[in-house]
């Protein structure tokens, strides 16, 4: 829903057009990441803060964390400073990234709040304070860079590629944390993948069109003016042309031009 509504809403408010290919992107986009939530495996039951530090200290977890993070310094240090004005996954992917550590943040949280009033000792658990900066600093990230993303990028644009790339590294670390693949089956794997695919299509129709006027009523015209082709002639109909244009008024002057 927030994908359509701000593809309607920056078009109306802001003057921003969505063409053709990018609405139906946006609806790929949407089928794509419903599929692969309605494949996705629950939630493991974590109940307490001890349990959920050993989920963190897994080292499957570690090693994907370490590559979230070196991707995300990456992107912010290197890509960024070059890339990140022209190029709209740049800034994107690095909210998305540090979504993975807010959303595992507020879990932890969301444990340590039920605990408090279950009159557990959870303020002077170690791991409530680390969730707790990790938070603030990750959301402080994420606001940044979308509001950059929204200073140089079409809103309409941003917030479909947003959401489908922020579903993907969460929907990813939540089966990476918890271990849910191991309980998936045959037919909800094949439905995870077929609904991925689906994404990076809606996202492809929706960044690499972005630019073409394409809608309901010029479509049989672009259609049509995609059909027609340069045709080539080759030396001999050239020859031919050029004796036939000389067939001319006698006060104008005659040229033979013969193309190699």
């Amino acid at each position: 829903f927030s994908v359509l509504c701000s593809a309607i809403l920056s078009s109306y408010l802001l003057g921003e057009r969505l063409n053709l290919l990018g609405k139906l992107g946006c609806m790929l986009s949407l089928v794509g990441s419903t599929v692969m939530v309605i494949h996705a495996p629950e939630d493991e039951e974590v109940t307490t803060l001890d349990e959920m530090s050993s989920k963190l200290k897994e080292p499957g977890f570690l090693a994907y964390a370490a590559i979230l993070l070196a991707l995300c310094f990456l992107l912010i240090f290197y890509l960024g400073p070059r890339y990140g004005q022209s190029n709209i996954l740049i800034y994107l992917s690095i909210c998305s990234i540090i979504g993975a550590f807010s959303v595992s943040s507020v879990k932890g949280l969301g444990i340590a709040i039920k605990g408090f009033f279950a009159d557990r000792p959870v303020l002077q658990h170690p791991l409530t304070w680390i969730l707790l900066t990790t938070l603030v600093a990750s959301i402080t990230t994420q606001i940044n860079y979308l509001n950059k993303s929204l200073d140089i990028f079409n809103t309409s644009l941003v917030f479909p590629i947003y959401y489908v790339l922020f579903t993907t590294i969460v929907i990813t670390t939540s089966v990476i944390l918890f271990k849910e693949w191991v309980t998936m089956t045959v037919v909800d794997i094949i439905g995870t993948v077929c609904g991925f695919l689906t994404i990076i299509l809606g996202v492809f129709l929706l960044h690499a069109f972005k630019d073409m006027d394409v809608s309901l009523g010029n479509l049989p015209q672009v259609l049509q003016s995609g059909q027609q082709t340069p045709t080539t002639r080759d030396d001999k109909n050239i020859l031919i042309e050029v004796d036939n244009s000389s067939i001319a008024p006698e006060d104008k002057p005659k040229v033979f031009m013969i193309y190699p």
